[in-house]
């Protein structure tokens, strides 16, 4: 069985590898500009995969611009829908990546993919104008729509908040400039969200969206207490204006029932297993 994977050398893609080799996929990567039609007309159609996973688009929710965000994330899975369209035989399966960030600041907790979506980002806004999208070609195409919630893994740049925080502790710097010391997001594993990728390819309902979530979330004093507790290092953290954003979503946490009704139990990875992996490779990429 052959999987494309579009975006397949990012963080999510580098760790899908190995697990989807091991459950019997061949992986292809979906290289080169969305955006080129032709290009990826080519790809498409010299592959003829059983199945691809669209993993790539601008994945920082704070990417300064915004025509960029939107060119790739929802102009250009346009123009890769289009072209799988064309192919002489298109995948049995196609899974795109959203985001649990359509829903915005919701005031029921823990979301259900029933909520209405509400973004307040570009970022937000460019998915959730992709799955609208990708919902026209459901005559033509068998599309499954994944919202994954915050997760992270090794690899992961440290522009984002959880890698900030492993390197810093890892290399016992002294202090650490954070925004909003609140807010409330689940910490996913990268491993769990690779594994729900690859059970909605096999089981998902063609033309449902599925959170990819465990229900459970953190503030960021949660995680400074743990890293101080695994490491022990304390560290000094300072608020800088600058990582306070306007748009913040207070608290970001799915509801996993339909995911779980669908695809069954996933690997339990608790929020000390992630860290204790990042902690461990950071400590590795430095002796190594």
């Amino acid at each position: 069985m052959k999987l494309l994977v579009t975006g397949l050398l990012g963080l999510t893609g580098h760790h899908l590898v190995p697990m989807a080799t091991a459950a019997g996929w061949q992986v292809v990567g979906l290289d080169g500009d969305i955006n080129d039609g032709q290009a990826m007309q080519d790809a498409i159609d010299s592959h003829a995969a059983d199945a691809l996973l669209h993993l790539a688009g601008v994945s920082f929710t704070a990417h300064p611009d915004s025509t960029e965000i939107y060119r790739v994330n929802t102009v250009g899975t346009t123009t890769l829908l289009q072209a799988l369209v064309r192919t002489p035989k298109p995948p049995a399966r196609v899974v795109l990546a959203s985001s649990a960030s359509i829903y915005g600041n919701s005031d029921t907790t823990p979301i259900a993919e029933t909520q209405p979506p509400a973004p307040v980002s570009h970022y937000a806004a460019s998915k959730l104008a992709m799955e609208h999208m990708a919902r026209t070609y459901l005559d033509r195409l068998p599309v499954v729509i994944a919202r994954p919630f915050n997760y992270t893994g090794p690899g992961q740049g440290t522009r984002f908040l959880v890698p900030k925080l492993v390197e810093h502790f890892s290399q016992k710097r002294p202090t650490i400039a954070l925004g909003n010391l609140h807010i409330r997001r689940e910490i996913n594993d990268v491993r769990f969200v690779c594994e729900a990728y690859l059970r909605l390819i096999e089981a998902g309902e063609v033309g449902q969206a599925y959170n990819i979530c465990t229900g459970a979330s953190y503030c960021v004093q949660d995680l400074l207490h743990l890293l101080t507790q695994m490491t022990g290092h304390p560290i000094e953290v300072t608020i800088d204006p600058a990582f306070v954003r306007r748009d913040e979503l207070h608290e970001l946490r799915g509801d996993p029932t339909r995911l779980q009704r669908v695809v069954g139990p996933l690997t339990d990875y608790s929020v000390q297993d992630t860290l204790q992996w990042m902690l461990d490779e950071s400590q590795a990429s430095r002796d190594g």
